[in-house]
């Protein structure tokens, strides 16, 4: 695999591993925070998982597939569950992990 096509995923995880922190900072302030602890939960598994793979990617390790496969999964999960509140930070939050799940797919299997 290219270090580019890397760097494209790389970069992904990174953007979405950003937006998962800067919505659990902001769920964290939020009036329920009943309401929000699932996001909160799913924010920040998803950017440690995100930071996890682009260092897998950036040192080529051999368990890049797996942990890939499960990046997307936790990557779609917080998708699913950021996309479910009107918060301008959890829309947003969403759009990032969706990019990154994307991006995830083109990596082997």
């Amino acid at each position: 695999m290219s270090q580019a096509l890397y760097r494209d995923v790389i970069d992904a995880c990174n953007r979405c591993a950003s937006a998962c922190d800067h919505c659990t900072a902001a769920c964290l302030e939020e009036d329920n925070l009943a309401m929000m602890a699932t996001c909160i939960r799913l924010n920040i598994q998803c950017a440690a998982i995100c930071r996890l793979l682009a260092l897998y990617l950036h040192h080529d390790s051999q368990f890049i597939a797996a942990l890939a496969k499960l990046c997307r999964t936790v990557c779609q999960n917080c998708a699913e569950e950021c996309a479910q509140h009107e918060h301008a930070h959890c829309q947003a939050c969403a759009e990032a992990c969706q990019a990154c799940a994307r991006a995830c797919e083109v990596l082997p299997d």
